[in-house]
């Protein structure tokens, strides 16, 4: 019997190695909930031309781990939203605690962004496009409503979670998770309050998960 070639052999150890060191990989579909219904305009800006106003953003899912994780660091993150022709340039936004938020204003009018949730409340005043408000820093986990008090029409939410694992779907509502570790956790799919799915899953030190979240 012929013995394997050098070659033959360097393959199969890249295979082995590519398979050893290969982290668990989660995949799926959110049902999403239809399009909102867009919100009118405040009088004071009907003469704004239709093509500067943004429609709101189409739903999306957060789909994150939950489980025992190491502590995020001190030191935090940074991310960054922006508001541009009249609405949050994403309506959903998820974090890890600790993570520094910027909130600029990319239109050519003043805006405020305010919240009055219990996990982090807050008021940026009114600025100016260029202005540079200070930036928040979101150091407890929840649900962080956001407005603004110039436009009632313009509303965001920030998701601050624990675990370092979590991905936004995109607006099919399909997800992708990647680098996890092994182990036994719940998986979760947060639309909003009223609606968070979730289902137990257990990661092997390789391979991939299909979970679907239908909707209830």
């Amino acid at each position: 019997m012929a013995l394997p070639t050098h070659q033959t052999l360097l393959l199969l150890a890249t295979l082995c190695t590519g398979c050893l060191c290969a982290d668990p990989v989660i995949e799926g579909v959110v049902q999403l909930p239809k399009p909102p219904v867009r919100r009118p305009i405040p009088p004071r800006y009907e003469n704004v031309p239709a093509d500067l106003i943004a429609s709101p953003a189409p739903p999306v899912a957060v789909v994150f781990l939950e489980g025992e994780f190491p502590p995020a660091s001190p030191a935090g993150t940074n991310a960054v939203l922006a508001q541009h022709r009249l609405q949050f340039e994403q309506a959903l936004l998820p974090v890890r605690v600790g993570t520094t938020v910027e909130f600029p204003n990319h239109d050519d009018l003043y805006h405020n962004v305010f919240s009055f949730s219990k996990p982090r409340r807050f008021d940026l005043g009114r600025y100016a496009r260029g202005d540079a408000p200070p930036p928040q820093v979101f150091d407890r986990p929840g649900v962080v409503r956001l407005n603004c008090e110039i436009h009632p029409h313009m509303r965001a939410t920030l998701l601050v979670l624990e675990t370092p694992f979590f991905t936004r779907t995109d607006t099919n509502g399909a997800y992708r998770l990647t680098g996890l570790p092994a182990g036994r956790y719940i998986l979760k799919a947060w639309l909003d309050e009223k609606d968070v799915r979730e289902r137990p899953v257990e990661l092997g030190p390789d391979g991939a998960l299909r979970v679907d979240f239908p909707a209830p």
